[in-house]
């Protein structure tokens, strides 16, 4: 089993004030526009490993390479672009605390900002994020989560220009079976968003869930399903 701590979009001061001490992560997971010392905070605090995706309030993390003499980007040398020791997800499957996890940040386009794509973009990118899968030879091994910033189209979503989910995620759930889709970028706004499953085929779902705020949930790996622990959806 394990402990997943998930935050997205909106700083909860509680956990970095012991908080998350308590609630003993043994993964971090960061859902985009977070500020990357928060991130980093969370992780040094509980001494958990983060996996994260941007957000469209995010830098631009594109073009920075990691090498064997560290990070550089359009040949120089660079510092860590995102929070220092944590995972970018975006466009990847990594394993982390004995989880598999993919990732695909941003959110639809609605001005010149970065991370942010049309439906056809994101289509494109997640089709590559397939094609990586296929390219580890682990195709059919289960992914266990879907980390997104966006939600998908019709599970969650908004329906103002900047708030539209992405269609191609629910293709997504239903190529890589992930035991839940776990989002941030639409703010609850004081309610309390309900989780929503996205059918995968005449014989499961997958869970899609806001986490703007935090939440606290339990998961095997390869298993069928999260148990929620705590949440706080925003402020």
């Amino acid at each position: 089993m394990v402990r997943v701590l998930a935050v997205a979009d909106e700083v909860v001061d509680a956990l970095t004030c012991g908080l998350v001490e308590q609630l003993a992560p043994d993964l971090i997971l960061g859902a985009g526009d977070l500020p990357f010392d928060y991130l980093e905070t969370l992780s040094t605090r509980s001494g958990a490993p983060c996996v994260f995706v941007p957000g469209n309030h995010d830098r631009d993390l594109s073009g920075f390479r990691r090498g064997r003499g560290g990070w550089v980007r359009a040949g120089l040398p660079a510092s860590d672009p995102g929070p220092r020791g944590a995972v970018n997800a975006d466009g990847r499957v990594v394993t982390v605390a004995g989880l598999r996890i993919a990732g695909l940040g941003g959110s639809i386009r609605y001005n010149d900002g970065p991370n942010q794509y049309r439906e056809a973009a994101q289509r494109r990118r997640a089709n590559r994020l397939r094609w990586r899968r296929r390219l580890t030879g682990r195709s059919s091994a289960p992914v266990d989560i879907l980390l997104t910033h966006s939600p998908a189209r019709g599970y969650g979503d908004g329906d103002d220009g900047p708030h539209i989910g992405f269609r191609c995620l629910i293709g997504l759930v239903r190529t890589l079976r992930p035991q839940a889709l776990i989002h941030g970028h639409i703010h609850p706004y004081g309610m309390t968003p309900a989780d929503l499953q996205i059918p995968v085929d005449d014989s499961g779902s997958a869970l899609s869930m806001n986490t703007v705020g935090y939440t606290v949930f339990d998961i095997d790996a390869g298993g069928s399903g999260i148990s929620v622990r705590r949440r706080r959806h925003g402020s």
